[in-house]
């Protein structure tokens, strides 16, 4: 046979186990050391005859095992009625898996809540005073301590329960019952006079949530209260409801409330007492007795008729109670700033957590003249023009450029509703948010004379239009913010800075709520906080300073002890804008109150700057601004983001504001404003305003007198000495309660 027709493997295979055989292979191959092709080729094929073997076999045991099975499974086959029920059930489980992957889902949000020390939140028992050193209030645990449930009076529990949840032993924290007879009740009246929130659901409201109306706010208060349950008894929760609840006069908790109205402890109340107290939880600002106590007596009234509907008692046990209702002691009504004092125990709770001594004298910086003078001014705006303009809320924050937070208005009645909308509330900005952008131009070399174009621009699927949808073509920078038109922000972002640089530039003004990265935010789409703007803003007043947005002055212990001082442990202000910016953002911004869109909120003889804001849909209204002396931020607006009536930043914020600052600076030593060269204004003209004629109008509030500059400048000068004197005589190691000196250029009276 020729060497051509041999086979191919045949004689390599043969010698492989020969040293003489492995020398001719190599011989053969014509190299010495390395395997022939053909061998090679030999493995592979035998690799694949196994990959090939071994997934066949796994292929017939994986069809012998699946009918192994389903001849099993056929034993289990059902028909008829049995098969639909099975079929019912298996779709069950299916929807109840994907379910509870949801529930798990919407339920992470509010487990959150729990991580924090809730248990311990209200170990603080702080004494606020203001500016001037007057008790204003207090917060934590302060008239009385938490009393058990077993030593309270019966008909006390039972008034609450029969008022707020009479199945509250009965359900898991959820009462589907009760929730379906106060929808059946509620679709009788026509109104809602019924809630379906059980106790432990209001709890759950007010140990870890807002008071804001919004579904996100409902599903973490239905899941905490099935935590609560899971991990209270019902005693528990019940004490818990009853210590944490507000119940009007600025008490929290039934016993503080006892002691307030009633001058007793909460022991030792009446069932008339205990009906009036247990009517509060409803609405403590309209059945608070030493306020309306007609009104407090009617609705105890309510609540003995529910201990009878409820079968907690009979109508005999009950009517001595109706013949004699109670009555409470003589209390000056005495408004406490109450949405600033929730925020100032929240900032105490912050500093002090460090501390040992948690028995607290807190310093604040609230004035509460002008703190009165924003509430009215808030409550007059919504009074006058609230039903014309169809808003329901404000909010404003009153910062004295320092940093100092001199009045706070949290919304428009804090006993209808303790939800802060001045610090937790998020609403869009609207045009006020442009200011950050100009700042930052301003910081990378424009200036007020900068002339930029006014003309169409798209960022991808969007092109932004003006309020006139019309264009100005070339524009100053200073023109173009007095204007506020849009495509400019927009351009800048777009073809200058980008939106990274925005977002950095307006949290190193002190915005802290986290700003959404959209190319739309240029125009203020991202939600801030009323508290956020007034920060921000106050940067520009200190030249570009940051603000130092403070409300604790300093804290001490019972002893005396100064623990913290503001002016001591503070750092010192960082520089956010270069100095030419910041002179440059005040001569565009101060144009705006008299030749821009904020005319109404030009302060008399006063030299006042700002921006106005106006959200899509007219839904939210602001206007922040400044003065040498002071900054604002006011927004108007509903809680269920409804429109309002065309109401703009310019209008109702605008005036309000005007109002605020008319009163605050009387009296005082007028500051300019950096950077702004013309001279103050003698008089500003009143702009025409559609209820000018309006008789009810009320007149503009009027500072109290206060002492001279000279005599203020004087008094302080006194007391640095006697402070320097005292601090000479006193022991070393001893601190001294120092008083805040007034920085404003007046003294309360």
């Amino acid at each position: 046979m020729a060497d051509s027709d041999k086979p191919d493997d045949l004689e390599p295979v043969e010698r492989l186990d020969g040293a003489d055989g492995n020398d001719r292979l190599a011989m053969a191959s014509g190299t010495k050391g390395e395997k022939p092709p053909k061998l090679k080729r030999h493995i592979f094929l035998k690799i694949d005859s196994w990959l090939d073997s071994t997934l066949w076999n796994a292929g017939y045991d994986l069809v012998e095992t699946w009918e192994e099975i389903t001849i099993f499974f056929r034993r289990f086959r059902v028909r008829g009625l049995k098969k639909l029920g099975f079929e019912i059930a298996g779709e069950a489980m299916t929807l109840g898996t994907a379910g509870m992957v949801v529930l798990l889902a919407l339920a992470q949000p509010a487990f959150e809540e729990t991580k924090k020390d809730w248990r311990n939140h209200d170990n603080f028992a702080v004494t606020f005073l203001d500016r001037y050193g007057n008790t204003i209030g207090h917060r934590g645990i302060i008239h009385e301590n938490s009393v058990p449930v077993d030593e309270l009076p019966d008909h006390l529990v039972k008034a609450v329960l029969a008022t707020e949840d009479r199945r509250f032993f009965e359900h898991f924290g959820i009462d589907f019952f009760g929730l379906a007879r106060a929808m059946s009740e509620n679709a009788k009246a026509g109104e809602v006079v019924q809630g379906g929130s059980t106790l432990t659901q209001q709890l759950a409201k007010n140990l870890f949530l807002t008071n804001e109306r919004s579904i996100e706010r409902k599903i973490k208060e239905a899941f905490l209260a099935l935590w609560l349950e899971a991990n209270l008894s019902k005693q528990e929760i019940l004490s818990l409801y009853l210590d944490r609840a507000y119940m009007g006069g600025g008490t929290f908790g039934a016993a503080a409330a006892s002691q307030f109205y009633f001058g007793k402890n909460i022991t030792e109340v009446t069932l008339a007492e205990a009906a009036m107290l247990a009517g509060l939880f409803k609405a403590p600002a309209k059945y608070a007795p030493h306020v309306n106590l007609p009104a407090a007596r009617a609705r105890a009234n309510d609540v003995l008729t529910n201990m009878v509907q409820s079968g907690l008692m009979t109508e005999g046990q009950v009517v001595a109670a109706r013949r004699n209702p109670a009555s409470v002691i003589d209390r000056d009504e005495k408004d406490a700033p109450d949405f600033f004092l929730d925020w100032a125990f929240e900032e105490v709770q912050r500093i002090a957590a460090r501390f040992k001594d948690h028995t607290l004298v807190v310093r604040t910086t609230i004035d509460l003249g002008l703190q009165q003078a924003a509430e009215e001014a808030v409550a007059s705006s919504l009074r006058e023009y609230g039903e014309s303009y169809n808003v329901k809320q404000g909010a404003l924050v009153m910062i004295e450029n320092g940093g100092a937070v001199r009045a706070m208005v949290g919304g428009r009645d804090y006993g209808e509703s303790q939800f802060n909308r001045a610090t937790r509330a998020l609403r869009q900005p609207g045009s006020s948010f442009k200011v950050y952008t100009f700042a930052l131009a301003m910081e990378n070399g424009y200036t007020p004379e900068t002339v930029v174009v006014d003309a169409p621009v798209a960022w991808g699927n969007w092109s932004p239009q003006n309020y006139g949808r019309s264009f100005s073509g070339r524009v100053t920078m200073e023109t173009a913010l007095a204007k506020s038109i849009n495509t400019i922000p927009v351009r800048l972002a777009k073809e200058k800075f980008g939106i990274d640089a925005i977002i950095q530039t307006t949290k190193a003004m002190g915005v802290e709520t986290p700003i959404k990265k959209d190319v739309t935010i240029p125009l203020g789409t991202s939600e801030v906080t009323v508290m956020d703007q007034a920060t921000a803003y106050a940067v520009l007043p200190a030249g570009g300073n940051a603000s130092r947005r403070h409300g604790i002055a300093q804290i001490m212990n019972y002893a005396g002890d100064v623990l913290y001082d503001f002016d001591r442990d503070a750092p010192p202000p960082e520089r956010i804008l270069s100095e030419q910016a910041a002179r440059s953002m005040n001569q565009m911004m101060s144009k705006i109150p008299y030749i821009g869109t904020a005319r109404r909120a030009a302060v008399d003889g006063i030299l006042t700057a700002g921006k106005t804001g106006t959200t899509q849909a007219y839904r939210d209204a602001w206007f922040v601004g400044y003065t040498g002396n002071y900054t604002a931020a006011v927004w108007f607006g509903n809680d269920d983001y409804t429109s309002t009536n065309n109401m703009t930043g310019g209008s109702l914020p605008a005036m309000t504001f005007k109002k605020l600052m008319d009163y605050a600076h009387q009296g005082i030593d007028i500051k300019p404003i950096i950077g702004v060269d013309q001279p103050m204004p003698e008089k500003v003209a009143k702009p025409e305003v559609a209820d000018a004629a309006n008789p009810d109008a009320l007149p503009p509030m009027v500072r109290p007198r206060s002492l001279s500059s000279q005599s203020t400048r004087l008094i302080r000068d006194l007391a640095a000495r006697l402070k320097a004197a005292d601090a000479l005589m006193a022991p070393t190691g001893t601190a001294q309660v120092v008083r805040e000196p007034d920085t404003t250029g007046s003294t309360k009276r």
